[in-house]
């Protein structure tokens, strides 16, 4: 779909833009001089991104980082999907269900920068993930490494997998505010033996928003003999890459949080020459055995949240990727160097802008994390979420903006800090 027929279809759907039609297309136009950086601040065009959501007016959401609800244009397609596969029933199931899944996973691929025949539908970043990390050919003694600020559903799956194969898990602790990327490729590499197999690394840590310097992790872990799996579930359509310039072996994600896409879909790349080493979660169809399909039997499933993947892509990409980031990032930057100096706050997240975007965590010394978060809710109707997890050394409330977010918000936040 073109630009013009996607801005187009925003007011068909209904969408609460004060546009319509070529006025639509005129305003988006009028900015496209604009660096990603000046847009970052033009609170003017956010605010009318902002319009295309129906938001909650009891409480400020700043916990965007579990699950991004949908704007409206989004989600009348997603309520018309589900209208038609409902409409059609076994038909649509037995007929294009499967080309349709494709056309999505294509397109996700192109976002992505990969092949299509590298990348796949998912139902999630656990499913994802867990699916390489179950599936790797695991020998007794076999060693992985990972960090205690992953996230713990894969944990868990390590967890299981030392019991179940005899793996040994090496499980290092990422510093929440580096002096260098040198300094974290180092420890992944300290943890290294010959008997390292896989390494696992997140691409941005769920409960500090760190931005790892994923490359070079890769690149060290490469030169050691050791597989890269990288947790992008929080990096997909919030930062702005491409996922073979990351030079891991895989790489999962979920949907339903930065590019917007309904519940029940997450992506899984795999570098093409490794498709074939991995067991996978579930028996492949036959004549499925020679293509990154055979990790892909899910099953019946949701597949109206598969045909909603183009317009959440069209949305992400109206927006710019670019400009996506450096806003994201603006709001982040915007509310902690207000709050950073303050007496008794605590920042879990670097304040180089280079290592982070969106999220951020933030502490008040004396204060358990479960009673900042209800006292920000009850007193101040901000709704966070607690991360209490001593053994990561991560004790705040994770702060997540979204492209909604405004600035008074943020202020109300900042606000908030200051008087607890």
């Amino acid at each position: 779909m073109h630009k013009r027929d996607f801005l187009k279809s925003l007011s068909l759907a209904g969408i609460a833009l004060p546009f319509s039609g070529l006025a639509m297309e005129q305003w988006a136009n009028k900015y496209e001089a604009m660096s990603a950086d000046q847009l970052a601040t033009e609170e003017d065009f956010w605010s009318v991104i902002r319009s295309g959501y129906v938001l909650k007016s009891d409480y400020i959401n700043l916990e965007n980082g579990y699950y991004n609800f949908l704007p409206q244009n989004i989600l009348e397609a997603y309520i018309n999907n589900i209208r038609e596969v409902n409409k059609q029933g076994a038909f649509y199931m037995r007929t294009v269900q499967g080309d349709n899944k494709k056309k999505s996973a294509a397109q996700l691929a192109e976002l992505a920068g990969c092949s299509a025949e590298e990348l796949i539908i998912t139902r999630n970043t656990t499913e994802s993930l867990d699916t390489i990390i179950g599936g790797y050919p695991w020998q007794p003694g076999d060693e992985a490494v990972m960090a205690y600020q992953d996230y713990g559903a894969m944990l868990d799956m390590f967890r299981l997998v030392a019991k179940r194969h005899g793996v040994v898990n090496k499980i290092i602790s990422v510093p929440n505010n580096p002096q260098s990327d040198e300094e974290i490729v180092q420890l992944y590499a300290n943890a290294i033996t010959p008997k390292t197999k896989l390494l696992m690394v997140c691409h941005v840590i769920n409960i500090t928003g760190q931005v790892m310097p994923v490359r070079k992790i890769s690149d060290m872990a490469h030169s050691k003999g050791v597989q890269v799996l990288v947790d992008g579930a929080h990096a997909f359509a919030q930062l702005n890459f491409k996922i073979p310039d990351l030079h891991c072996d895989y790489y999962g994600a979920s949907l339903h949080k930065w590019l917007s896409v309904p519940l029940g879909a997450g992506i899984l790349y795999v570098k093409k020459d490794l498709i074939h080493q991995n067991w996978p979660l579930l028996g492949p169809s036959e004549g499925e055995e020679t293509s990154i399909a055979r990790l892909n039997h899910t099953g019946t499933h949701p597949v109206a949240t598969d045909i909603t993947i183009p317009y959440a892509i069209q949305h992400y990409q109206m927006i710019g990727r670019e400009r996506k980031e450096a806003r994201l990032k603006y709001l982040q930057q915007y509310w902690t160097t207000k709050v950073r100096k303050l007496p008794k706050v605590i920042m879990n997240t670097p304040e180089d802008p280079d290592r982070c975007c969106a999220i951020a965590n933030v502490g008040i010394k004396g204060m358990k994390p479960a009673d900042l978060a209800a006292t920000l809710l009850n007193q101040y109707k901000i709704y966070t979420v607690a991360i209490d997890n001593p053994t990561a050394n991560v004790q705040g409330c994770r702060i997540t903006p979204n492209v909604y977010t405004t600035l008074d918000e943020l202020d109300a936040l900042v606000k908030a800090l200051g008087n607890l």
